[in-house]
């Protein structure tokens, strides 16, 4: 996607593979096999914070930072929205190899022949987002969403067809538009080698589980940079206030852009003299990408979907992107609510557009998906322990340096 990052670092000498530990019953025989191969780890959902990071960094709200007015759901996660599952395949070997998957499964039942209404943006299309253009057509999405690297797309969609037709009820296919989004972890990661199998991609979708969702260096997060720190896997969710609606948004990044980092509306990348305009715009690094996972549980049309996806991007504007000219930032929107379902077999040719939201109310929904794209970032950086990879090393944000800054203006 973008161009690959420029960096220094002090390279480390090759170590034994990194291998993070396994969560949840459903994965601990797999993992266990896998773990001793020393390739990669599978993380469910349902893992706990910090597998991506050290276990000990907060989480933006849990350090005390305040971002926007409206209640976080009780996860601060994508997965607040009932039914929506997070798996994640986290892939790394020796100093080069640092690349993953992420997949989000709408609902646990089959999303070919119960599609979601979708809508999708495109902020600044440098970059590769498979299956977008029948989700602009038809706004609906008939398959988990994964997120990886640059070159293994190709693996990852080919992931999502093979889940997909192996589905039961789903012997008769023969069509599937499999959608992945990817940013470039090139700086980390020696992605020419295109370490990403289709069974790792595979295996993310079956490791998707409902809970908390496992940030920061994890999955498709392992070899991202952001804000020239370690970037990666970020959430968040706002709930409405029952007199709104009562409605649920979540949130999940991959976090891989630059810009001036502001926290809260506090200039940390200024006050740290570290971002990408200080020195090296004219070395052509002030590029990045991020991807952008968005669920509700409203009942809302394609169109407002759509709507809801483009106010995402306020989030990231607020940490301070300016979607450089080498940026890949894409939005993808869905709802899960049973009312606006696209049921493949029932009866008749009629959807169910009565029981959308109308668009006088969709402004709250507008500022829960600006206020937790924002804190979904953060909390990719907070959790992102430092990392040296292929090609130098990213660190970890220095949360000692930052919080007193961040804490205390929100006083």
């Amino acid at each position: 996607m973008e161009q690959e990052r420029q960096g220094a670092g002090r390279a480390a000498d090759d170590a034994e593979p990194r291998v993070a530990a396994t969560k949840g019953e459903e994965d601990l025989t797999l993992g266990k096999t896998i773990a001793a191969a020393g390739l990669l780890a599978i993380t469910s959902a349902a893992a706990i914070a910090g597998q991506g990071g050290k276990a000990e960094a907060p989480r933006a709200r849990e350090a005390g930072v305040t971002i926007g007015v409206l209640p976080a759901g009780p996860r601060n996660a994508i997965t607040d929205v009932a039914g929506v599952r997070v798996g994640h395949v986290t892939i790394e070997e020796g100093r080069d190899v640092h690349t993953g998957v992420t997949a989000v499964v709408p609902h646990g039942g089959n999303v070919f022949r119960s599609r979601v209404p979708a809508g999708f943006v495109a902020y600044n299309a440098f970059g590769k987002f498979a299956g977008s253009t029948q989700v602009v057509e038809l706004g609906e999405i008939e398959t988990p969403i994964l997120l990886t690297n640059t070159l293994n797309v190709p693996e990852a969609m080919a992931a999502a067809v093979e889940w997909t037709l192996a589905q039961p009820g789903n012997e008769k296919v023969r069509s599937v538009n499999a959608v992945v989004g990817e940013t470039n972890d090139g700086f980390l990661n020696d992605i020419r080698r295109r370490r990403v199998t289709i069974a790792d991609a595979r295996r993310a979708i079956e490791a998707a589980r409902e809970g908390p969702v496992a940030e920061g260096a994890v999955g498709a997060g392992t070899g991202t940079v952001a804000f020239e720190y370690k970037g990666g896997i970020g959430t968040a969710s706002r709930r409405l206030p029952a007199a709104m609606g009562g409605w649920t948004l979540g949130v999940l990044v991959q976090s891989n852009y630059g810009g001036v980092l502001n926290i809260a509306g506090v200039p940390v990348g200024r006050r740290l003299g570290r971002h990408e305009f200080a020195g090296r715009v004219e070395r052509g690094t002030a590029d990045g990408s991020v991807v952008i996972v968005i669920a509700t549980d409203a009942p809302l049309s394609d169109r407002n979907l759509r709507r809801i996806a483009e106010r995402a991007f306020i989030g990231i504007g607020r940490t301070g992107s300016s979607f450089s000219n080498g940026s890949g930032d894409y939005a993808i929107a869905f709802s899960t609510h049973a009312a606006v379902r696209r049921e493949e077999g029932k009866a008749g040719a009629v959807g169910a557009t009565a029981a959308e939201l109308r668009n006088e109310a969709m402004s709250p929904l507008f500022q829960a998906a600006a206020e937790a794209t924002e804190e979904a970032v953060i909390n990719s950086l907070f959790a992102a322990g430092t990392v040296t990879g292929h090609r130098g090393t990213a660190e970890q944000l220095p949360l000692d340096k930052v919080l007193p800054w961040v804490v205390d203006a929100g006083k």
